[in-house]
Order: C-alpha cells, then sequence, then structure tokens
C-alpha cells in the first residue's frame, strides 16, 4: 500500500507544481517576465548541452585516453572542456558514461569532476564581462535564426553546431528578459527590504540559494539570476555571494538525483562532488567576510571599480570553486578510499549475481561507452558463468582447466563431481544479463547513427550473447548423461564419455590461454583444428559407434544418449569459440570502429 501511496503521490507532484505556478502568475503578474526570462535561458542550457554532445561522440574517447593519465591533466581537461563548452553538467555525463564503462579511472572521474567545477565559473564571467556591457538582443536573434538554420540540416556536424548556436542565442535572450523584467518591476523585487546583517544574513540568503537552485535544478541559472538581480541593485552584494554559495551546495541535490540510476563508481563519483561541494560551501560560508576582503584585494589589483559588484561576485564565485580544488584534491585517495567503504560493490553472492554489473543507464550516452560496456558484460558472462557451467557441466574442475595441469590428468581425476542444477543456473546467473545485453544493444542500434560496419558490431555482441544462452541450455542434458555414465559399469560407454569431456576440456583450455594471449599463432592454430574436428566429426558415421552398435557393446538408450550429447558437444565447443574469438581478438577491432566515429 506504501508503494501505491507513493507511486500516486509521484504522479500528483507535476499537476500540483502547474497549478501553483499558474496561481502566481495570477497574483503577481510581476513575475512573468523575469520567469519567461529563466525558461529561456535554462532552454538554452539545454540546447547548448545538445549541440556539444554531437561533437563528442567521436573524439572524446581519444582525448579521454591521453588527458586522464594523471590527475593534473583530468583536472584540466574537466576545467577546459566545460569553460568551452559551458556545461558542467555535459561533461559530468561524459565523465559518468565513461567511468562506468570502464574506460577512465575513479581518480580520473573525480579530477574531471573537480575542474568542472572551476571551469564553470566561465559563466559567470560570460554574463558579467559581456552580458551587461552590450545589447545583447542585437545579437541573440541573428544567433537564433542562423542557429535554427542549422538545425534543420541532416548532417549531424552542423546541426549540432545549429543547436549550440541557438542555445547560446536562448542563453542572451533569457538574461535580456530578466534585465528587462527586474528593471521593469524593480519596485517589487528589492531584495535589500528582506537583506540581515550578518551571520544571519548569510545563511538565510544561503538557504534561500540552495531552494532556488534545487527548484530550477541548474546552478549557473541562479548565478545568472543572482548577477541580474546585482546588476539592477536590487540585491545586496554581501547577500548575493551567499546566494552563490548556496547555489553550489543546491547543486548536490541534483548530483545526488543524477547520481541514482548510475554505476557504482559513478554514484562514488557522484559522492566525490557531494563532498567538494559541501566542504567548500562551509568553509566560504564561515569565511565570507575575510573572503570579500580578499576579493576586494584582488579586484583592486587588476583595477576592477570598487562598485562593479558582477566583476567580483565572478572572482568571489571562481575563488569559491578554487579553495574547494585546493582543499579535495591532495586528498583524491582519502576519499576514494573513503568512498569505496561506504559504497561498496554490491557482494556476488547467489541472489545477486544476475544482476548486470557494467550496463546502466549512463552508458547510454555515447556509442564508445555503450560498446564497451557490452563488451565487458559479456566477457564477464562468459568467463564467470558461461565457462564454470560448461566446465562443472561436465565435471571439469574449472580452476584446473585455468591453470598448467595436464589435460589427461585433468579427465582422470574421478574424485571431482559438481552437482549443478543448470537450469537453476541458467535462470538465475543468466538469463536476466543476457536480457540486458539484448536490450542496451538493441536500444544503441536505435539511440545512434549507425554505418551498416557499427550496426554489425553491436550485432556481433547480441551474438556473442545468445552463443551462450545455446552453450548452457546444450550443458544441460549434457550433465546428467556425464554423471550417469563416468561411473557406470560399462566401460565403453564410460570411454566414449571421456572423449567428449577430453574434447570440451582441451577447448576450454585453449579458450583460456587466447584471453591471456590473444595474438598467441599456437593457440590460434589449435582453436582452428578444434572447430574443423567440431564441423566434420558426426558420431553417427564413424566406425566406432557402428561398432559399439553392432556388437551390443552399448543398450540403444546409451547410443541415442550419446548420439544427441556428442553433437551437443559439436555445438558448444563451436560456439564457445566463436564467442572467445569476438570477444579476445575482435573486441579490438569493433572498439576502433566506435572510436573513430
Amino acid at each position: 500500500m506504501n508503494i501505491l501511496a507513493n507511486i500516486k503521490a509521484k504522479k500528483l507532484i507535476l499537476p500540483f507544481m502547474l497549478l501553483i505556478l499558474a496561481w502566481v502568475f495570477y497574483a503577481f503578474p510581476m513575475v512573468s517576465e523575469i520567469a519567461a526570462g529563466i525558461a529561456i535561458l535554462l532552454f538554452g542550457i539545454i540546447m547548448l548541452e545538445d549541440g556539444f554532445n554531437a561533437f563528442v561522440q567521436g573524439p572524446m574517447e581519444r582525448m579521454l585516453k591521453t588527458m586522464t593519465k594523471s590527475v593534473s591533466r583530468s583536472f584540466g581537461f574537466g576545467f577546459l572542456s566545460t569553460a568551452i563548452l559551458q556545461s558542467s553538467a555535459l561533461i559530468s555525463v561524459v565523465a559518468i558514461s565513461f567511468l562506468s564503462a570502464g574506460l577512465i579511472s575513479l581518480k580520473s572521474g573525480i579530477a574531471i569532476a573537480f575542474g568542472t567545477n572551476l571551469g564553470t565559473t566561465s559563466t559567470a564571467w560570460l554574463v558579467s564581462t559581456l552580458g551587461f556591457k552590450v545589447d545583447i538582443a542585437s545579437f541573440a536573434f541573428p544567433m537564433l535564426a542562423f542557429g535554427i538554420l542549422f538545425v534543420l540540416q541532416k548532417k549531424t556536424a552542423i546541426k549540432g553546431f545549429g543547436f549550440a548556436l541557438a542555445g547560446l542565442g536562448f542563453f542572451f535572450l533569457g538574461i535580456e528578459f530578466m534585465q528587462n523584467g527586474f528593471e521593469t518591476y524593480k519596485d517589487d523585487f528589492d531584495f535589500t527590504s528582506i537583506a540581515q546583517e550578518g551571520y544571519k544574513g548569510v545563511f538565510l540568503f544561503a538557504l534561500m540559494g540552495i531552494v532556488l537552485t534545487i527548484v530550477l535544478q541548474s546552478g549557473s541559472a541562479v548565478i545568472v539570476l543572482v548577477l541580474t538581480m546585482l546588476e539592477a541593485s536590487q540585491l545586496g552584494y554581501f547577500n548575493a555571494l551567499a546566494l552563490v554559495v548556496g547555489a553550489n551546495i543546491g547543486n548536490v541535490a541534483t548530483m545526488i538525483i543524477g547520481a541514482i540510476s548510475a554505476s557504482t563508481n559513478g554514484k562514488r563519483l557522484a559522492g566525490a562532488q557531494v563532498i567538494f561541494k559541501l566542504s567548500a560551501g562551509l568553509v566560504c560560508l564561515i569565511l565570507i567576510f575575510q573572503l570579500a576582503d580578499f576579493v576586494d584585494f584582488i579586484a583592486k589589483i587588476f583595477g576592477v571599480n570598487e562598485q562593479n559588484f558582477s566583476i567580483k561576485l565572478s572572482i568571489f564565485h571562481t575563488l569559491f570553486n578554487l579553495i574547494g580544488c585546493i582543499l579535495m584534491i591532495p586528498f583524491i585517495k582519502s576519499m576514494i578510499k573513503f568512498l569505496i567503504k561506504i559504497l561498496p560493490e554490491k557482494s556476488q553472492n547467489k541472489a545477486e549475481f544476475e544482476r548486470a554489473r557494467y550496463l546502466n543507464k549512463s552508458i547510454l550516452k555515447y556509442p564508445q561507452s555503450t560498446i564497451r560496456a557490452l563488451l565487458d558484460e559479456s566477457k564477464y558472462l562468459f568467463e564467470k558463468t558461461t565457462f564454470s557451467i560448461v566446465a562443472k557441466g561436465l565435471n571439469l574442475d574449472p580452476k584446473a582447466i585455468r591453470s598448467d595441469v595436464p589435460i589427461l590428468k585433468i579427465i582422470e581425476d574421478k574424485d571431482i563431481s559438481y552437482d549443478i542444477d543448470v537450469e537453476e543456473m541458467y535462470y538465475t546467473k543468466v538469463k536476466i544479463i543476457y536480457g540486458k545485453i539484448i536490450k542496451y544493444a538493441t536500444l544503441s542500434e536505435s539511440e545512434f547513427t549507425l554505418s551498416p560496419p557499427l550496426f554489425s558490431a553491436f550485432s556481433r555482441v547480441k551474438d556473442a550473447s545468445r552463443n551462450q544462452v545455446v552453450i548452457i541450455k546444450n550443458t544441460r542434458g549434457l550433465h546428467k548423461n556425464v554423471k550417469k555414465y563416468l561411473h557406470s559399469d560399462n566401460e565403453y560407454i564410460q570411454e566414449e564419455y571421456e572423449k567428449l569431456r577430453s574434447f570440451v576440456a582441451k577447448t576450454l583450455r585453449e579458450i583460456y590461454n587466447l584471453k591471456r594471449n590473444p595474438e598467441s599463432s599456437s593457440t590460434l592454430d589449435s582453436l582452428e583444428d578444434l572447430k574443423k574436428i567440431a564441423s566434420t566429426r558426426d558420431l553417427l558415421l564413424s566406425g566406432r559407434f557402428e561398432y559399439l552398435i553392432r556388437e551390443r557393446k552399448i543398450s540403444s538408450n546409451m547410443a541415442s544418449s550419446l548420439a544427441n550429447d556428442s553433437t551437443n558437444v559439436n555445438g558448444i565447443v563451436l560456439k564457445m569459440i566463436e564467442s572467445a574469438e569476438l570477444l579476445y581478438i575482435e573486441s579490438d577491432y569493433l572498439l576502433q570502429l566506435v572510436e573513430d566515429l
């Protein structure tokens, strides 16, 4: 009942908010123009993100590989990319996507995130230096006109440029609307009337900044709003500083919401950002008056007018994030240990093993992160589940297969017996993960514009996963007969099943060798030989099978089981090798295809 009540409550939130907004517009008509300005500004930010998103899909992985080799490089990448693209949210999404797919380390991801915090201060500088110095509308409208024209084009890059250009136009147009609204209704929006002295006022306006950021879901929009009010003299300077601190702290709510569907490492990255914002926010609130004096000192050095509060606010905003970087960067390793402790990997017990390790919504942002996660998930399923089920299904020790113990010795070990339920293992450990692999691969094919080779790449990943399902289903019946005939009094049927086990054991050993060294010519030659044997071997046509039947060495039931199991073993061997070749040999080629987008 509680769950149903929660669902109903969530459904009522949007209508309730719409009614409140409609009432506000009716009761306070002066709000409409300012609200429209905020909405246009937010829409501009969204379009900017969509536009730049078109440019990051191809070169982003190559940039990340070179720019995330150290903490300083990762931090620089986060700072510069955010300053240029004007979107910390976009870079944060990229970082979480690539972190979830294993393309970057957690340490690099955290350093990138910290760099975005400093890079996002460019928004305040853009508004304070250009937004209030020139006639915004004079170039906002041409930007919109040209931007929409480019958006209508078919080529992705041109369309992306159009979204970015139009987004910038809407961004400046939103500022224009907000300026006009505050100027027209300056008597109705005089926040100086509620100004408080000392820390009482600081904490009051910091709380207002937190609430505004949670409502607007954009710290940048709140910063622009504060700058606009400050420029219109409707907000005191110290109160504006407190609002900026509150806006940065309010971003924590957005980060937490965004991390809910992320992987464990994605949650840790969001946790690092939460620690950054809260730590920097607490320090800046406590030292706000001293920092204000320091801002005056810096402004004086650079010849900034004492009354130019917009520039001074931008200096303070930069100082806020710089303090956070200085406080946090030296302790990234300690922070990672803490985050791993409070956000551990989900234990891989029987109940939780069915959950995908690499697949989550965040990886679907880019084809690079998607294909990497799909390959990693398929590889993990193949190595940890399929390989073990096949080995145990034929009473072979998986650990011995993955060692240098001679195959003959593994086969002769009659003391090993695995009482496994292959059917149950399929449903608890394979089916859900396989379904997720197929789901995410199919979503990728519809989400991204793929060339025929890239479409084939995603299809190949699905094939590798389907192979594993077929392998496990073929092992199901085989396991029962292996257990039955390995200890049979009939030495002939026992010998035939030993041959089947030996064939599978050799295949598993060579697949393990392929994993260790994908370029080994001897391993590749051995796998080719095993494929030829599996493709041409027909027990029904062999003289040995005819001899066993004719001479009544085995019963008709034994013969029927042996014929079926021999065919199943051939299929298992072929499917295992095909999947291994994709996951260990072709995977680099598939990743390169996506990287060259």
